[in-house]
């Protein structure tokens, strides 16, 4: 029986950037260097992508995927196939011409990486002078096109102080979302400083509480951040973090990414290598359906305290991390700081997955496409945990109206 297609696809276009940031699990060349994929290469992995999985988002990342020649030609032939291309920037290169030629080429949205309230840590952080002004600058040029956009927030020692701050920028400066990402350490990120697991989960907390305080103005989510749905638990069991609209890893089960040199893993983090399966060799769905390491990850066999943890079905911690740190995809993870009590157990519930009213599916497209994957999930976890069969405008209006609460 074959498993159903990803929603999300990162795609890795190029290993160059006009940045030096010091968290890299690229490890990112400084403007040089020759893209690995072609111009037709990259053209046909858009046609692989699209005929495997239709309608998914397809986010062009990088290293800066604007430093491409060929970028808005990849998002012309990804939107004129079905599929709903964004883009992932350091936000430098953003313009009033690049945003028109991004919307002319069918750009649904854009993802910024923003990694402070002010210049100095962000710019020390991302390794150019200027580069938080030169970001801020992008983010106007988004506005004015009108080209939806979400924040990208990469949680530090340094800046995990500023989760409220943040939030209220990306809310002024028109953000749709914001994600606070946390550092796994690959790429030049083995280098990088990372929260100690208590301050870890200390800015898990301060997310889940500035999730509430910020409702109804932006979405507030953290990626790469499972433990999130156990922290929402602890403080407030009615959040929409445990409802469903954030919910474990997804990566093999709803994600995948492909490299610069066209390898797919399940994850951004778990580092590529020629062993890795190549989209250019193999087809996109015998991946997905048939290599061990995506296989391995929706069939987990977890080892220490994950193994023993009630909220590994949910939870699960970060494979990618785990392998970081001790080499083994099935480890606990180490940056977690929850101990499980012996022999504890959490009921998940079973659920099956609704079917969505035409009504339903209409108002779904209307929500801007990076953001309409989250939501349907969410949508469909929500009504499976209470025995709805259908999905109606009036469900998803009662769910919003609750997050709002």
């Amino acid at each position: 029986m074959s498993l159903q297609p990803p929603y999300l696809i990162s795609w890795n276009l190029t290993n160059q950037c006009n940045l030096a940031c010091g968290h890299c699990y690229l490890d990112a060349t400084e403007l040089t260097g020759v893209d690995a994929t072609s111009a037709r290469e990259a053209l046909a992995v858009t046609e692989r992508i699209a005929s495997f999985a239709t309608g998914a988002m397809l986010v062009l990342t990088g290293g800066e995927p604007l430093l491409r020649p060929d970028i808005f030609d990849i998002i012309s032939c990804a939107t004129n196939l079905g599929l709903n291309p964004v883009i992932g920037t350091n936000g430098t290169m953003l313009n009033d011409e690049v945003c028109s030629r991004l919307l002319h080429a069918g750009i649904k949205g854009a993802g910024v990486s923003l990694d402070s309230i002010t210049p100095p840590f962000h710019d020390k952080f991302r390794g150019m002078e200027g580069a938080w002004e030169k970001t801020i600058a992008g983010i106007e040029a988004l506005r004015r096109a009108s080209i939806p956009f979400q924040l990208q927030f990469t949680v530090t020692k340094e800046n995990r102080g500023e989760i409220d701050r943040a939030v209220a920028l990306a809310i002024e400066r028109g953000a749709l979302s914001i994600n606070f990402f946390f550092l796994v350490c690959t790429g030049r990120g083995q280098k990088a400083s990372d929260l100690t697991p208590q301050e870890y989960e200390t800015v898990l907390e301060e997310i889940v509480k500035a999730e509430e305080k910020f409702s109804g103005q932006i979405l507030v989510r953290a990626r790469c951040a499972p433990h999130i749905v156990r922290v929402a638990e602890k403080l407030n069991p009615k959040s929409p973090l445990v409802r469903g609209a954030t919910a474990g890893c997804i990566a093999a089960k709803s994600y995948l990414r492909i490299s610069p040199e066209g390898f797919v893993t399940a994850c951004p983090y778990i580092p590529a290598n020629s062993d890795s399966p190549s989209v250019l060799k193999t087809s996109l769905k015998d991946i997905w359906e048939q290599a061990p390491s995506f296989s391995s990850l929706r069939e987990s066999v977890l080892t220490g305290r994950c193994a023993e943890c009630g909220y590994k079905d949910s939870c699960g911690g970060c494979r990618a991390r785990a392998l970081a740190s001790k080499g083994n995809l099935m480890e606990e993870d180490p940056l977690c700081a929850y101990e499980p009590e012996e022999n504890e157990k959490r009921e998940t519930p079973k659920q099956t997955a609704p079917t969505w009213s035409t009504e339903a599916q209409a108002r779904l497209e209307k929500i801007p496409p990076f953001l309409r994957p989250m939501i349907k999930k969410g949508l469909e976890r929500y009504a499976a945990s209470k025995g709805i069969e259908l999905i109606t405008p009036e469900l998803m209006a009662e769910l919003r109206q609750k997050a709002g609460n």
